[in-house]
């Protein structure tokens, strides 16, 4: 099943890890650890290989992926052994990357998005096309009429105004292309109510919100072991440490915002209440692609003892994001191929914000996640 992989902010780190990851694999250079699809529970015939996946995107900066590899061997993120070998692999993608329309009126750059995916499954002759959003966290957009009807959208787009930010445009071109989307980012992505009605007009899955892959992971597994246990959570605070391009858009209080709220829900959903306490992201320039986070929870047991524990979480961002970035891909697109529609909120398992998770604990996301990869392999012999 010869897959693309449409990556928005394709000359980022994560894209290039993911990349680079990729085409390891394919070579036989490296072993798949933190591909959860790589796991005897979900591996199987419904997944597309990583030889059949086939990489393109946009990004609006034009430094030459190769340099962006070497940049980040040099930061210790990729082995520089694999850029060495793969530097004709990457020429290669480099052919398939282009840059993001950012000129003319909100319609013309749709239509310019729409013409590169079909051209990107045209050329390569793939049998679909799974776009990616790992491109610059977006401020929390602003609430616009044509958001909740997908005929009114429409009429709208075609007009002089600004309606979507840019990760629902390219969740609209997407879908207008006939291709699934999977948001990487807590950006707005398909997460109105207008795109869920096109997604559901053209057959069309989609995922998403924010890959949870550091301190929130933690949360995800901690959080429901003091509700288990029916310990009284007073407090949960949170200081991420970051650099990289990830903490220069962080560094934007809107951006920070819209990261935080992501970051948060996780408690809420899972304990029924929401502890004294916040999470506070700051920008450290030497941490570089690498980021800290120290967390400190207080809690009370019998008789109201109080108690308290603290973790670190030191982590490579996009060491960890990039294999959940080919997970999703590969996951999506079998979904896709046995007509799953609509959001695949079975995927739950990678996001901080999943899109109408049903829970926020690691470990129930993970067995129904299980279930949905075994449906998927029982629909792909049909």
């Amino acid at each position: 099943m010869r897959t693309g992989v449409w990556l928005v902010g394709a000359r980022g780190s994560v894209a290039t890890t993911s990349i680079v990851g990729a085409l390891a694999l394919r070579a036989g250079l490296t072993r798949p650890t933190g591909c959860v699809t790589e796991l005897p529970e979900l591996r199987g015939p419904a997944l597309p290989a990583f030889a059949d996946l086939v990489f393109g995107g946009h990004d609006v900066v034009a430094t030459p992926l190769t340099k962006r590899a070497e940049a980040l061997a040099a930061a210790g993120v990729l082995p520089g052994r694999l850029v060495d070998a793969l530097t004709g692999d990457l020429a290669g993608v480099e052919e398939a990357l282009r840059p993001a329309p950012t000129g003319g009126t909100e319609a013309e750059r749709v239509a310019a998005v729409v013409r590169d995916l079909t051209d990107f499954r045209d050329r390569h002759a793939l049998d679909r096309v799974v776009v990616v959003n790992v491109s610059a966290t977006e401020p929390i957009a602003a609430a616009h009429p044509a958001h909740h009807d997908l005929a009114a959208l429409r009429e709208a787009l075609a007009g002089p105004a600004e309606v979507l930010p840019s990760s629902s445009r390219y969740a609209y071109a997407a879908f207008t292309a006939g291709c699934p989307y999977v948001d990487f980012t807590p950006s707005t992505g398909a997460r109105l109510p207008a795109l869920a009605e096109l997604a559901a007009e053209r057959g069309l899955p989609y995922a998403g919100n924010d890959g949870k892959t550091g301190e929130t992971l933690v949360k995800s597994v901690l959080a429901p072991m003091f509700a288990m246990r029916h310990l009284a959570v007073r407090s949960w605070s949170g200081v991420n440490l970051l650099g990289g391009g990830d903490g220069a858009t962080l560094a934007e209080p809107a951006a920070n915002a819209a990261k935080v709220a992501s970051k948060q829900r996780v408690l809420g959903e899972t304990l029924g209440y929401v502890p004294q306490g916040d999470t506070r992201i700051d920008q450290v320039e030497e941490l570089g692609d690498f980021k800290t986070a120290w967390d400190l929870i207080t809690f009370a047991g019998f008789l109201g003892t109080g108690m308290r524990m603290e973790f670190t979480w030191h982590g490579c961002d996009s060491a960890l994001a990039a294999p959940l970035v080919l997970d999703l891909a590969r996951l999506t697109a079998a979904a896709h191929a046995v007509g799953r529609t609509g959001p695949l909120t079975e995927l739950a398992f990678f996001f901080k914000d999943g899109i109408d998770a049903p829970t926020h604990a690691l470990a129930e996301q993970w067995t129904l996640l299980r279930e949905f990869v075994a449906g998927l392999h029982a629909g792909s012999g049909r």
